[in-house]
């Protein structure tokens, strides 16, 4: 079974998955625009700072339309796990300062910082997501798109998240989806479902169980 790429990243052992979300150019505009669209890219910084606890079910696409499946389990600041459905012998969890992507079919583990991935624009809270942020245009008065790239650093990449307008979640707005683009130009789309906010969430569940033997953690 091939490795899955949840998040873009500099590691040939896994694999990538490309849904492409599109958009139309960025168009120029009008005063009153310019401030609606200050107003969006305020809220939607509003809407990642109040998630404190976050679960979701998330559903992962290759670019052969093979889907996989699991639940995401975020609580503040930078914890993350991915718990694949059953059957796949991966996960993915961040500790708040790195992410760690396990591969227990073959005992492998491999770690980077959270700042390294584009996915730090969610998690990382020293990146600054309204100096790096910019809304790109949408067809849907519903839907609010962000594209975080820190062009200082394009190893960094870049992520568009993708929030629809719903009152009750934190901020007044909802992460559906988002889409990651390394500097491999490798790009990455998740899809968000039945969340859930305010959950109380253990820190063990960002722990894992090294397959490892002792000697070579």
């Amino acid at each position: 079974m091939n490795k899955i790429k949840l998040f873009p990243i500099s590691l040939g052992a896994a694999l990538s998955a490309a849904l492409v979300v599109s958009a139309p150019a960025a168009l120029v505009a009008t005063a009153p625009a310019a401030q609606a669209q200050a107003g969006d890219l305020a809220q939607a910084v509003a809407a990642l700072r109040g998630i404190s606890t976050m679960r979701a079910n998330f559903v992962q696409i290759d670019r052969n339309g093979k889907r996989v499946s699991g639940v995401m389990s975020l609580k503040r600041p930078g914890r993350i796990r991915f718990q694949y459905e059953k059957g796949v012998p991966f996960l993915i969890v961040s500790d708040g300062s790195a992410f760690t992507f396990v591969d227990y079919s073959v005992r492998q583990v491999q770690r980077w910082p959270i700042k390294n991935s584009p996915l730090g624009a969610l998690l990382d809270p020293k990146r600054d997501v309204a100096k790096f942020g910019k809304l790109v245009p949408v067809s849907s008065p519903n839907i609010v798109s962000v594209e975080v790239r820190d062009k200082a650093h394009p190893e960094f990449g870049v992520i568009t998240l993708v929030f629809v307008r719903k009152a009750s979640a934190p901020g007044g707005l909802e992460l559906t989806s988002w889409a990651a683009l390394d500097s491999q130009n490798t790009l990455t789309r998740v899809n968000l479902s039945n969340h859930q906010y305010g959950l109380a969430i253990p820190d063990n569940t960002f722990r894992f169980n090294d397959p490892r033997p002792a000697g070579r953690r």
